[in-house]
């Protein structure tokens, strides 16, 4: 039986076992391709990356799965793959090879220790949405007070906004009926002059993450998790 070196990490989070979990296979030459994927099944975590030699003007190559899908390029697992490659290479900036070209991410270390990390990301494509009438009806959603659009940064999202917080939170979508629409994170928030209660922040969202088969409650929404004209 083949073994495979791998790290478990924790994203965005100094404390174990909370944040954004990664698993980071950082020498993937040995790995046939046809076990990526099933190897990303397996652990059932929000992302894998499989680190590789470099091939352009990077330090190394990197690929990302979800337990459904290969990814171009996503935040998260970059930060993270940054994390634990920066150290024993012993750079202040590593610059990793994706999907969607080169990014680089600077570390800040406090002793030996790595404790913050900066990346350039690439800019997101935006399109209208051309399939957002089935979209609404998976939905059971009359019609979205802004344009249903679809952000591409290597992780596709379609956002549909509602006319308040309350209908967010009353949401109960057709999970089999969105899935059939293709691999997307399905984004329903209420913009700041929709909310009426005072207990759920700006913001707030019930999404599905792309590819994943979750449909994740009301949250609060990052300021930097989309663009700032939707949630003004």
């Amino acid at each position: 039986m083949s073994r495979f070196r791998y790290v478990v990490v924790d994203v965005f989070t100094d404390t174990p076992l909370e944040g954004n979990q990664l698993a980071v296979f950082t020498d993937a030459r040995e790995i046939p391709e046809e076990q990526l994927q099933r190897l990303a099944k397996e652990l059932n975590l929000a992302e894998t990356t499989f680190v590789y030699p470099s091939t352009g003007d990077g330090h190394v190559r990197m690929r990302i799965f979800t337990p459904a899908a290969e990814l171009p390029f996503a935040g998260h697992p970059t930060l993270g793959t940054a994390f634990v490659l920066a150290a024993p290479l012993q750079l202040g900036e590593i610059r990793i090879e994706t999907g969607r070209g080169t990014i680089p991410v600077r570390v800040e270390r406090e002793g030996a220790q790595i404790v913050f990390g900066r990346m350039e990301q690439p800019l997101p494509s935006v399109t209208v949405f051309e399939r957002s009438d089935e979209l609404l009806a998976a939905l059971s959603v009359a019609e979205s007070e802004l344009p249903v659009e679809l952000y591409d940064n290597g992780v596709q999202h379609v956002f549909v906004a509602l006319g308040s917080a309350r209908e967010v939170a009353a949401l109960e979508p057709d999970l089999q009926r969105i899935k059939a629409l293709g691999v997307y994170g399905i984004n329903c928030f209420a913009r700041r002059h929709a909310l009426e209660d005072a207990h759920v922040r700006p913001g707030a969202r019930h999404r599905r993450g792309p590819g994943d088969g979750l449909c994740r409650r009301p949250a609060r929404l990052p300021p930097r998790a989309a663009r700032p004209d939707q949630i003004r």
